[in-house]
C-alpha cells in the first residue's frame, strides 16, 4: 500500500505513535509518505520506503497568521495525484482530519477518491473537542472519515459520550517498539547518578499542568523520607519553572535532576526502578508503557486509557488522581521489598509484551485494507 500519514511532528505520544507507525510499515514493505510542516521528531534515519513532505506556510500581508490548514490541504491534493496514495492516515481529529476532508473534496472534483482514517489520540477530544467553538468541527471530521481509531477503549466511550458519532470506532491500542524499548546495562551510568546504591525513581513528559509533575515532586518527596533515592525528571515544558522553584522550597536540589528532553529515554529507563505518572487525564500512558518495556514498574492515575496500561497490583499501583499519600505509600511499598520489586518488574515486561509493535501492525494493516476496499463502493461526488 501507499500510505500518507498526517501528524505533528513533535515529541508528544501522538507525534512519536505516528512516525513509529510509519516506519514499521515501512519495514513490512508499504511505502510511506510523511506529510507535515518539519520533519517528525523520530524520523531520523533514511529507508527507502519512507518519504518526507514539508508542509510550508507562506506569509501573507491580509493575514495574522499564515493559512497552515489551506497549505496543508493543499499539500495533501498534491501529494495524493502524485504519488498515486492509495490512503490517508490522519492523526488528530483538529485540524487533520478537517483538512483531509477539504482534500478529499478537492479530489473529488478530479474524479479521484482517497479514503481518510482519522486516529484520536486524546487532547483532541478531551481538551480541544471539549471546547465549545470547536465541537462542531471535531464531531463532522470524525463522522466524515472512512475509518476511524482510537488509542485506548476508555477514549472510544469517551468520544461517544461527549459527540454524536454515527460513525464506528476501532480501538487499535499504541505500541513499543521492543528493538529500542527494552533494557539494557547501564550500570556505570546509574552509578554517577546514585553513587550509594540509591533508588531511581523517573517522570517523562512535557511537562504541562495536566501531567501534575508536583505531585511526582511530593511523591518522591515522601519516598525519599524513608528510602534513599533520586529523582529524574526527563523532558520540558512550560511547568519547569515552577517545578525547579517547588524543589528548592522543600529543600530537594540535590537529589532531583532536571535533564531536559532526551532522544535516549530508554537508557534513562534502563537505570530507573520506579516510574511515577500521576497524570490528571491519559488517554493512554505510553510514556508509562515504554517504560514497563525496560522492566520498570508504575506508579499512576487511575485515569483514562492507564488501567488499561498498568496493571493494578501486578505491574505497579493506580491511585486516585491527586492521592499523593497513596501513590507514595505505594512506591515505598515496592522499592523496600526487593522480591517484590523484581516480581514487578518481571510483570511490567509481560504486559508491555501485549502491546509490541508486531502484533499491533498488523491490526493497522487489516484495518486500512477494510477501508480501502469499502471506499471502492463510493461513488465519485458522494459525500
Amino acid at each position: 500500500m501507499k500510505i500518507g500519514i498526517v501528524c505533528y511532528p513533535t515529541y508528544g505520544g501522538s507525534g512519536v505513535v505516528a512516525t513509529e507507525l510509519g516506519i514499521g510499515l515501512a519495514d513490512r514493505g508499504h511505502e510511506v509518505h510523511f506529510i507535515t510542516y518539519r520533519r517528525p521528531a523520530r524520523l531520523t534515519h533514511f529507508h527507502e520506503n519512507l518519504f518526507f513532505h514539508e508542509v510550508s506556510g507562506e506569509d501573507y500581508p491580509l493575514f495574522e497568521y499564515a493559512p497552515y490548514d489551506t497549505a496543508l490541504a493543499s499539500k495533501l491534493v498534491d501529494v495524493v495525484k502524485f504519488e498515486n496514495l492509495d490512503l490517508l492516515h490522519v492523526h488528530y481529529a483538529i485540524p487533520h482530519a478537517a483538512v483531509a476532508y477539504m482534500a478529499k473534496k478537492i479530489l473529488l472534483t478530479e474524479g479521484r477518491y482517497v479514503p481518510v482514517v482519522t486516529t484520536l489520540h486524546g487532547t483532541d477530544i478531551t481538551l480541544v473537542g471539549m471546547n465549545k467553538a470547536f465541537a462542531p468541527v471535531v464531531t463532522f471530521s470524525i463522522n466524515k472519515s472512512d475509518g476511524v481509531t482510537a488509542v485506548s477503549e476508555s477514549l472510544r466511550q469517551q468520544t461517544l459520550d461527549q459527540f454524536k458519532i454515527d460513525q464506528e470506532i476501532k480501538v487499535i491500542h499504541n505500541f513499543i517498539d521492543f528493538s529500542r524499548f527494552k533494557r539494557i546495562n547501564k550500570d556505570h551510568f546509574k552509578k554517577a547518578i546514585a553513587p550509594n546504591g540509591e533508588r531511581i525513581l523517573a517522570h517523562v513528559s512535557n511537562f504541562r499542568k495536566v501531567k501534575r509533575i508536583e505531585d511526582v515532586i511530593h511523591v518522591f518527596k515522601h519516598v525519599y523520607e524513608e528510602v534513599p533515592s533520586k529523582l529524574l525528571l526527563i523532558g520540558d515544558g512550560p511547568e519547569r519553572r515552577n517545578l525547579e522553584e517547588l524543589c528548592r522550597k522543600i529543600g530537594l536540589c540535590h537529589e532531583v535532576r532536571f535533564l531536559g528532553k532526551q532522544d535516549a529515554v530508554e537508557e534513562l529507563l534502563s537505570i530507573s526502578d520506579l516510574f511515577l505518572m500521576p497524570s490528571a487525564s491519559e488517554s493512554f500512558g505510553l510514556a508509562a508503557l515504554e517504560a514497563m518495556a525496560c522492566e520498570v514498574p508504575v506508579i499512576s492515575s487511575n485515569i483514562g486509557g492507564l488501567p488499561e496500561v498498568n496493571i493494578h497490583g501486578e505491574t505497579g499501583f493506580l491511585s486516585d488522581v491527586g492521592d499523593v499519600e497513596d501513590m507514595a505509600k505505594n512506591a515505598i511499598k515496592i522499592l523496600k521489598d526487593p522480591e517484590l520489586l523484581k516480581k514487578f518488574r518481571k510483570n511490567a515486561l509481560a504486559q508491555a509484551e501485549r502491546f509490541d509493535i508486531a502484533a499491533i501492525l498488523p491490526q493497522y494493516e487489516d484495518y486500512y485494507e477494510q477501508v480501502i476496499a469499502k471506499a471502492m463502493y463510493v461513488k465519485t461526488g458522494v459525500d
